[in-house]
């Protein structure tokens, strides 16, 4: 089957086919050690999840007077782990070494856009602070609703001395891209189980010069005349991995682009694309959750990626599937929302705790248990960090770091230890029937296990 589509102005579309997803499988070296639960927990007050680093146009974790900065999606402790999305506010975290975080606060001063405010990046070029988010629901709403679309904020300032860092406004919020209804499907033409516009993320590309900025959507996939009623459900699940330039290289200047890959048939879901350029590729990551594949395809909440020799593709999936990385069967929640930076001649990959004490098949189980106890099992906080190595159109995973370790490229990472990392003869099934919820939850239900059809 081929994994490239008719591109649109001359530029191919990669795709990630249902032959290449139907050999997913559970495998020594996609497979992550058992981790929780959270051994330490800096911020035990906040729920901490979707986390991105500040970054310089290069890629590199930018260096602010000493100290790196995370940005993270986050939530008071005392909320029900389910309804976090529905009040999200981007929160920074710095730290001298990496390992030992301090809170600087929410960012914005109440100006930002949306009625909440979803995962993103951040760029700092030359000073100035451009912070990238997806702007959730409309402002003017009475009821929560999920409306996306690509927002910045910028003007505010980052100051910093040997005491901590500080940010400050007054920030701009405009909004940047939103779906076109021919390349980008509109809330309006979806017709499948959740609705995607979000998640920005700024990339340079080394080769070019040329400024991008990637996000997770859907391709208008309507029903077609001739097809069966399995083909026409199937096409519900129309995830692509989006993409919008900058031609002038202006940071707050953009214009839509096709889509790099599309996943029609396959996935509903390519959360958080990023790439990571190495050894004269393009590493494409995304994160895709159990419950968003098409049926007929199966596979389980993971980090996926695809590797091409040029930005704009074409794109072929890694270890011949799209896996890179995943939970362990017995605990196949226990991490979500990977994200990828290089580390020398490694690739690192920080994430959240999510449901860590949890062994069933599916969350919706979740929903059974009291709220004392949906609390205890969600970890809420940075995961153990992985490390992963790179071998041309393969992947493999050597180990792990302390939750909450982001070291910079100049840092010295400790002899790989791969006595962790769980070497078991899978059997290759996905048993996880999923669950669906995420992002699009209903928040009047008070869980992300109902969540409302579009």
């Amino acid at each position: 089957m081929n994994n490239e589509r008719a591109g649109d102005g001359g530029q191919p579309r990669s795709r990630w086919t249902r032959e290449q997803a139907g050999g997913i499988e559970r495998r020594p070296g996609n497979v992550a050690p058992v981790a929780g639960p959270p051994e330490v927990d800096p911020f035990p007050d906040l729920h901490v999840w979707d986390t991105w680093l500040l970054r310089d146009r290069n890629g590199a974790i930018a260096d602010v007077d000493g100290w790196r900065l995370a940005f993270s999606l986050t939530a008071d402790a005392d909320l029900l782990p389910g309804t976090r999305h529905d009040v999200a506010e981007i929160r920074c975290f710095y730290s001298a070494d990496g390992e030992r975080w301090r809170d600087a606060g929410p960012v914005f001063d109440g100006g930002a856009l949306g009625q909440r405010q979803w995962a993103g990046s951040a760029l700092y070029d030359d000073g100035d602070l451009y912070l990238y988010y997806t702007a959730a629901g409309r402002d003017d709403a009475a009821e929560l609703t999920y409306t996306q679309r690509i927002a910045v904020g910028h003007g505010g300032s980052v100051t910093a001395d040997d005491d901590g860092v500080a940010l400050e406004g007054p920030w701009r919020h405009e909004t940047l891209l939103e779906p076109d209804g021919e390349w980008y499907e509109t809330e309006a033409q979806s017709r499948g189980m959740t609705y995607t516009f979000r998640d920005p993320w700024f990339f340079e590309d080394p080769a070019t010069g040329e400024a991008h900025l990637l996000f997770e959507a859907n391709v208008p996939a309507p029903e077609r005349e001739g097809d069966d009623a399995e083909t026409s459900e199937r096409r519900e699940f129309n995830g692509c991995v989006g993409v919008a330039a900058a031609p002038s290289g202006d940071p707050l200047s953009w214009e839509l682009r096709p889509p790099l890959l599309d996943a029609v048939e396959v996935n509903q879901e390519l959360e958080r694309p990023h790439v990571v350029a190495a050894d004269g590729r393009y590493y494409l990551f995304v994160c895709s959750h159990v419950h968003t594949f098409a049926p007929g395809v199966t596979g389980p909440d993971g980090l996926y990626g695809f590797v091409a020799d040029a930005f704009e593709g074409p794109y072929r999936p890694l270890n011949g599937t799209g896996l890179v990385a995943t939970n362990p069967p017995d605990a196949q929640f226990q991490a979500y929302s990977w994200m990828a930076f290089a580390h020398d001649e490694e690739v690192l990959l920080q994430s959240f705790f999510n449901y860590h004490d949890f062994a069933g098949d599916s969350l919706d189980a979740v929903a059974e248990f009291s709220e004392t106890e949906q609390r205890a099992r969600f970890g809420g906080t940075l995961a153990p960090t992985l490390r992963l190595a790179l071998d041309g159109d393969e992947t493999r995973l050597l180990g792990a770091l302390d939750a909450w370790r982001i070291p910079t490229p100049d840092e010295a990472l400790p002899p790989v230890d791969e006595s962790g990392l769980p070497d078991d003869d899978f059997d290759g099934k996905i048993r996880e029937s999923g669950v669906r919820g995420g992002y699009d939850a209903d928040a009047r239900s008070g869980s992300e296990y109902d969540e409302p059809l579009p």
